[in-house]
Parts: C-alpha cells; structure tokens; sequence
C-alpha cells in the first residue's frame, strides 16, 4: 500500500479529527440515555450499560492498540480502527435490541482506541517532515481531546432531539472515512514495522499476556463501576489475581506484551502514568461533582449548568496552544509544576461554593478550573512522548489513555461515596478537601519528575 506524497500538516489535522472521535463519544451519549430507555423500555440500571460498554472497551483496548502500532505501523492500524468505527456506526442505527447497541458501542471504542496511540507514534516522523518540536503536533491533538470531550453534550443534544439516538452513531460515519482517506493520502508509510509469517507472529504477540492484562483491567474496572452489585470483591479479587498472573508471565517471555522490567526501570513513564491518574482525578471530581451540586442544591436548570460548565471546557482549550510555546521555551518539568500550582489555587477557590452558588462567581470558578487543565494535560502528553522510548511509543501512549479513564471512573466513586448523604454545599467542601489532598500529590510528582538524559 502506497500514498502519495506526505503532507505532515493535513496529516497531523486528520489524525486529531480521528483522535477526537473518543472522547465525543463518551461525552455525547450522556444525552441520550433517556431517550435509549423510552426506546428499548429499559431501567436506569440497565441503560447506563451503553456508556459502561464503552468505558471498559476504551480503558482495555487503548494500551493493546498501542502495542499493535508499535509492532505493524501506526498509519495502518489508524485506517483499520476508522474503517471499524464506520462500518460499526452505519449498522448500529439499525440494531433491533440494546444488547447489540452496546455491543456497537465497545466495537466503536476499540477502532477509536486506535487513534490516540497511532498519532503518537507517527509524531516523531510527522515533526521531522514539518520541521516543527513534537511539542505543536501533540499539542493539536491535546486541542481535539479537550475540544471534542467539551462539545459532545451539546452535539449530542442537537443531534437526539433533531434526529435520535441513532445519530449520534452515524454523525461518525463521515467523520471516521475523512480521517481514514486522509490518512492514507497524506501519511508516511509505515517502516521498519514486524514483518514475516503470520504463525510466527501470532507466536511472538504473546497472546495470552494480552489476554490477561485485558481482563484483569476489565475485572478491576468492573469492581470500580459497580457494574455487578454484590460481587465487587469478587471482581476486584479475580482482577488481582489475573494480574499477578499476567505479571509473572510478562517477567518470562520474550518478547513480551509489556515490558514490566524496563517499565519498572523507567522512572519518568512511571511518574507520568501516577501523575496524571491522581490529576484526572482531581479534574473530574470537578467535571462530574459540580453539576450535581448546581442542579440539587442549587436548583440551577440542567441547561444553565451546561452553559456554567463551558468555561472549564473552553479555557482547557484555549490555554493550550500558549502552554506548547512555554514548553519550548522553559521545559516540560517548569510548565508542568506551575499548572499544578495553578490547579492548587483553583481547587482551594472551589472551596466558595460552600458559601454560595451565585452563577457569575460559578463562571469564573469554573473558567479558573479551565487553565490547568489545559496545561497540565499538554505537559503531562510531551512528558509521556519524552519518557517512553521510540519503539514503545503506541503502548505507552495507549496506558496514558487508560490511566485518564482510571482517574475518572475512581473520581466517579469516591463522588458517590461523599454525595451518599446528600448533595448539599456542607459534602461539597469535603469533595473540595479530597481534591486539595490529591493536588498536594500532584505537585509533589510533578516535582519529581525529571526528563530522561538523552
């Protein structure tokens, strides 16, 4: 398979257009549970199954496509995972059972799970045709991440309320074949990927490592979701033990899926993948809390919300670019360390909600929220790209991913826990204390990471 000639700034746009389609689709089904419940007369319980489908498709899949990029060549599997989210979401609107839908729903997330993983890996190749720092490349796609996870609501609403549930499957029909096309019109070829007979390289793919890392995440994150209430420990038990297992054969087969011993010797990565768990976390106790509390304890229209919420989304996006130029100019470790220190100040600011929900001071809370965000997101994606190794590139990327989904599903937690009583300002201000406490943590590995020596 050839292209034509490389065009590495239409190629990066495509890839973030595909790197996008994830977090819109877990964003823009929230909108659309109600609906899907009058549709297939479903309960709460069952319906939420369609956003629990794909979260546990995205966190399991992101470090397996990861590894396929490193292996075969992130150009090809970007085309493979868009050509799935196509065929996947022209079918999907005419399932006729919600079991099937949620089946599409974690196929749709395994081809998105491709993006991510395959943009990062053809950074370095892109940067080099450019003539650009990977800082600006990664820093476009951090911009579609962020941008596509703050619209989806809203594309989400037009779209049900215009047309249904089933467009918000085929809006990506279009989406994922312009982000294929380009591709592979504009895209350097893979090279110096595996290559040989196919036997050989089922046999090298340490399968069954791959398998027990992906159910001993889906196990975990299962326990996390509640998904099966009354066998959490159960879950989280066999999780635990899936995964030592999946530790113990990783330690003794060439090559394999996850090299835990260079992992365990690459502090940096370490810190990143930490860091940025506890930071998204922190973020999204904010993103998940505050509606609940403006909507019960301050009576506040979910319409209102949405709007009250926008500047967090819209700051996260707009700081990004600036943040790229001072990470050119001061280096990961110093941008990384003041957006902490920025997430700090606004974290302990969340603390006057406990006083009052008077909507302009909601709004600049919630803009103030928006900088770190951007910025810790932005130097938290250059110091993954600086810490992993070229060749591992798509698996180190695709865990980054997964820890995002990990701080989200346990911020999730803890705020049903904390809201328990109720969702009142008094449970607020504990909130706020638990993220002041995770910030703290934030901070300090933030100040101690340190990029690797060339």
């Amino acid at each position: 398979m050839t292209a034509n000639k490389p065009r590495p700034g239409l190629a990066i746009a495509a890839l973030s257009l595909g790197t996008a389609l994830n977090p819109l689709n877990s964003s823009m089904i929230a909108v659309a549970l109600v609906v899907l419940r009058e549709h297939f007369e479903l309960d709460v319980a069952t319906v939420t199954w369609v956003i629990t489908s794909f979260y546990l498709a995205s966190a399991a899949g992101q470090p397996l496509m990861g590894r396929l990029a490193d292996r075969f060549g992130p150009r090809r599997l970007f085309m493979f995972g868009m050509a799935l989210v196509a065929v996947t979401c022209a079918v999907a609107p005419f399932l006729p059972n919600f079991a099937l839908v949620c089946v599409a729903r974690a196929l749709m997330a395994v081809g998105t799970a491709t993006a991510y993983p395959s943009a990062v890996v053809m950074v370095t190749e892109l940067s080099r045709l450019a003539n650009l720092p990977s800082t600006r490349p990664l820093g476009r796609i951090q911009m579609a991440n962020t941008s596509a996870a703050a619209v989806g609501p809203v594309v989400g609403g037009l779209l049900v309320s215009l047309v249904g549930w089933q467009a918000l499957f085929a809006i990506n029909v279009p989406i994922a074949l312009l982000a294929m096309i380009v591709v592979y019109k504009v895209a350097p070829v893979d090279s110096g990927r595996e290559t040989g007979k196919l036997g050989q390289l089922i046999r090298d793919s340490d399968i069954p490592g791959i398998l027990a890392f992906v159910t001993s995440l889906m196990l975990a994150m299962m326990a996390l979701l509640n998904v099966m209430p009354g066998y959490r420990w159960y879950l989280l038990g066999a999780a635990t033990v899936i995964g030592a297992l999946f530790a113990w054969r990783e330690l003794r087969f060439q090559p394999p899926f996850l090299d835990l011993r260079l992992l365990g010797r690459n502090r940096p990565l370490l810190l990143v993948y930490l860091l940025f768990v506890v930071f998204s976390g922190v973020y999204y106790f904010a993103f998940f809390g505050l509606p609940q509390l403006l909507q019960e304890a301050g009576n506040y229209d979910a319409g209102v919300v949405g709007l009250l919420m926008l500047p967090l989304a819209a700051l996260s996006v707009g700081v990004t670019p600036l943040t790229v130029r001072f990470i050119e100019r001061f280096g990961v470790r110093s941008v990384l360390i003041g957006g902490v220190l920025i997430l700090t100040i606004a974290t302990g600011a969340l603390g006057f909600l406990t006083m009052t929900l008077w909507a302009p001071l909601v709004f600049v809370l919630t803009a103030l929220m928006g900088v770190p965000y951007g910025v810790v997101s932005t130097a938290s994606n250059q110091g993954l790209y600086v810490s992993a190794r070229p060749g591992e590139r798509g698996v180190a990327s695709g865990i980054f991913q997964t820890c995002r989904y990990l701080g989200a599903i346990t911020a999730t937690v803890l705020i049903g826990v904390l809201y328990g009583p109720g969702v009142n300002q008094a449970n607020w201000g504990i909130l706020v204390l638990v993220m002041l406490g995770l910030s703290a943590v934030v901070l300090l590995l933030a100040v101690m990471w340190r990029k690797p020596a060339v």
